[in-house]
């Protein structure tokens, strides 16, 4: 079987930035459901038509990965309005009351700076701006279940993270 919009596919690979360093490794494949939103647009796109045993390379510009860096999504807040145990790197959804309402509530925030006075908060996605390079290998390729179909997912959620 070749892969076709609303199958499901099994994946594994070397994600890494344009100077060449890894930012992620799938060694253990994992399914996800083409044309559905498990998986970048381009990557469904560049999957089609290939078969199990098949490995691609692939060079995403920002606009075809995680979209460019947009520094309107970045916010200082009054660091009173968050918890004392709030940490850099967290992820906040949704913000607390008193924040900005002019800063969108259906992103994901990254507290990337904490101050005294303030926080800083990114709803940028953590690899927004970045080209990317991906060698995936497609292990196995399979009919969806209606299951899958209805939910529009095969539950993988590396490439939904909503920023």
């Amino acid at each position: 079987m070749k892969v076709s919009p609303q199958c499901v596919v099994s994946l594994t690979w070397t994600l890494k930035d344009t100077s060449g360093d890894v930012l992620d490794e799938l060694d253990d494949p994992v399914d996800f459901l083409v044309g559905a939103g498990d998986l970048l647009p381009a990557i469904d796109h560049a999957l089609q038509g290939h078969g199990a045993g098949s490995t691609l390379d692939m060079a995403l510009e920002p606009h075809e990965a995680f979209g460019d860096y947009d520094e309107n999504k970045v916010f200082l807040e009054a660091r009173h309005l968050f918890a004392k145990a709030l940490e850099e790197g967290e992820l906040l959804r949704p913000l607390p009351q008193g924040c900005n309402p002019d800063a969108p509530q259906d992103l994901a925030y990254t507290v990337t700076d904490i101050y005294p006075d303030h926080v800083v908060l990114d709803g940028n996605h953590p690899l927004a701006g970045m080209g990317l390079r991906l060698k995936v290998k497609i292990h196995t390729v399979s009919e969806a279940t209606i299951e899958e179909i209805g939910a529009g997912s095969c539950g993988t959620g590396f490439f939904k993270l909503q920023r």
